[in-house]
């Protein structure tokens, strides 16, 4: 019988392949799975099942491995590669059922036991086409990760800069070829953590495009914000995931990516306290200037807060907190009051008094800004000036 249907071997595998073809879609297409491409690899399997059954060959799952990684290059799906295995073999089944019945000699009992064979050699050759399925995937997803980082990275550090090479990099990361774009920045716990884990995703959902990079002390993104509602939405998918995050200004063209990260970074760097949150650079560029400059800045807090920062801790801490509350109300003693819970003339008080320790008059619009952003470096980390929040009321 065996040798029978292997004398009709050619037409068996085209006929194997027809029928895979007919019955399972991911084979339909043609420029996926070429019809000369599916009948060898039929006629291969259907050879080595039918040399197994007349000469009782070891099986050799060679062929079934090769075509799980072809299809999974190709981008087959696997029930769909397994479902075409079924198929082949549940043909191959009839057509020796219907060559047992020209062969009296053949026995029920015998074919019987045959099925059992075949469907053991399905087995083992079903669980060969999955394992060369996921090895090839893995290594095709693992391949492609590493592209998509190094061209992640490479719009990050600006080595791409043709404009013409900068659209094909925003093509294969999926990202549009015009901003607007934001850059975040996240600060991870430890090397190696995620900080947004299944930020991608979520992103995704929303409409909104992204692109990250992994790095030990940070996870970076390319985030594209296509409309007006974009960038509303991703500062609350961001604040979700309840890591510290900055986020740049947003910028049109890729080729300010570099600069956005920057941004992006020095906006983290301003934000305050230990615990999560979303700092945007433009939220306030002034802190965010005094991050980038901590040197400058801590020089800063010298030249006109020094008499400040040498008063006793408890007075130096009301005078700070007073000031902050009065750049906060806009310069509004009464408002900043309310926020200390103290009276407005107590609020104005310690204002003459931070005009005579500093010699500087805050109705003097460049003295408030030299104030202002002195007050800014003294609650700066990098700048070495930080000041404890008071406990105390007012």
């Amino acid at each position: 019988m065996a040798a029978a249907l292997h004398s009709r071997l050619p037409e068996l595998g085209e006929r194997i392949a027809g029928r895979i073809r007919s019955d399972v879609d991911a084979y339909g297409d043609e420029s996926l799975i070429p019809f000369d491409s599916l009948r060898r690899s039929c006629t291969a399997n259907a050879d080595l099942i039918l040399n197994h059954l007349r000469a009782g060959a070891t099986p050799d799952p060679s062929p079934a491995r090769e075509t799980g990684r072809v299809r999974a290059e190709q981008g087959v799906p696997l029930a769909d590669t397994l479902h075409a295995y079924r198929v082949g073999f549940e043909l191959l089944w009839t057509e020796i059922v219907a060559e047992a019945r020209t062969h009296p000699e053949v026995s029920a009992d015998q074919l019987v036991a045959k099925s059992a064979e075949i469907w053991a050699l399905f087995g083992l050759y079903a669980e060969a086409v999955a394992a060369a399925y996921r090895e090839t995937a893995a290594e095709l997803t693992s391949r492609g990760q590493a592209r998509r980082s190094a061209l992640v990275e490479a719009l990050f550090t600006g080595v791409i800069a043709d404009r013409t090479t900068l659209w094909e990099a925003a093509r294969e990361l999926g990202l549009p070829e015009r901003g607007p774009y934001a850059v975040a920045a996240a600060a991870a716990g430890a090397p190696g953590e995620e900080p947004l884990a299944g930020v991608e995703a979520w992103l995704r959902q929303a409409q909104l495009p992204s692109a990250w990079r992994l790095l030990p002390d940070q996870q970076i993104g390319l985030i594209a914000l296509p409309t007006a509602a974009a960038e509303g939405a991703c500062l609350g998918i961001l604040r979700r995931t309840r890591a510290r995050v900055g986020v740049s200004p947003s910028f049109h063209s890729l080729r300010d990516t570099p600069q956005a990260l920057r941004f992006a970074r020095l906006a983290l760097a301003g934000l305050r306290g230990g615990g999560p949150g979303v700092a945007r650079f433009d939220d306030d560029p002034l802190a965010m200037v005094v991050a980038a400059a901590p040197a400058e800045a801590a020089h800063l807090v010298e030249v006109v807060l020094r008499p400040l920062v040498d008063l006793p801790v408890a007075e130096r801490a009301r005078l700070l907190r007073t000031l902050e509350q009065w750049f906060a109300a806009a310069g509004s003693a009464t408002a900043a009051a309310r926020s200390l819970f103290v009276h407005p003339n107590t609020v104005r008080y310690r204002l003459r008094r931070v005009e005579e320790l500093t010699a500087l008059s805050l109705s003097d619009p460049r003295a408030v800004a030299h104030i202002g952003a002195a007050l800014l470096a003294v609650r700066d980390p990098g700048t070495g000036h930080t000041e404890p929040p008071s406990t105390e009321p007012g």
